[in-house]
């Protein structure tokens, strides 16, 4: 295993394509501990959870370095009834980030494994190690490219509230440019009909 500023454990629940999963690439370039129980992810660590209540934040640093960062490698299709099950450590669910995995390629919050983990090492500060672990997939650094402005944005916060007040803002100005695109297209038709 590479020395890590973070260590990184991931509880995979074996219910993805083995050719495509992310978390055992990473397991065999040696860059995450694999574990196939729950009860085996480090007691303390802060495990990347979607329905957790509580952002994650650059506050989570100081676990991070301590404990251990946690992810759960399953199905989305079944996630609501894996995350149910009981894990020591706590949960932070990541904020607004866009997928840039070929499977959900564009889908705000569906991201691979290999993308929260690096997500999660970027906002606290471990950009190269985020790079790194994106660099072994042939689309993986297009993940950082593509949200950019939002990472650097989450790694500027303080906690977890100001994380969510800049997921806010960012969703009314999404909005607001949705809105303002479909008010346009919808007068683009209009003088469109009128020849």
């Amino acid at each position: 295993m590479h020395p890590e500023p973070v260590r990184i454990t991931v509880y995979h629940a074996r219910q993805c394509d083995p050719k495509k999963c992310t978390t055992l690439k990473l397991k065999r370039h040696q860059f995450v501990w694999v574990v196939h129980q729950v009860k085996r992810l480090p007691g303390g660590s802060v495990i990347l959870n979607p329905f957790s209540d509580r952002a994650f934040s650059p506050a989570d640093r100081e676990r991070l370095e301590r404990r251990c960062l946690a992810a759960v490698d399953c199905s989305w299709m079944h996630a609501d009834e894996v995350f149910e099950l009981s894990m020591r450590g706590v949960s932070r669910c990541l904020p607004y980030l866009i997928a840039a995995n070929p499977v959900n390629y564009g889908v705000p919050t569906k991201l691979s494994t290999v993308e929260a983990l690096a997500a999660a090492l970027y906002i606290v500060g471990f950009g190269g190690e985020a790079e790194r672990l994106l660099s072994i997939f042939k689309w993986g650094l297009h993940f950082i490219t593509l949200n950019k402005d939002l990472l650097d944005a989450y790694a500027g916060a303080k906690d977890s509230g100001e994380v969510v007040e800049l997921q806010k803002a960012f969703m009314r100005d999404r909005l607001r440019e949705t809105v303002k695109s479909q008010v346009g297209n919808k007068r683009g038709r209009e003088e469109l009909n009128a020849y």
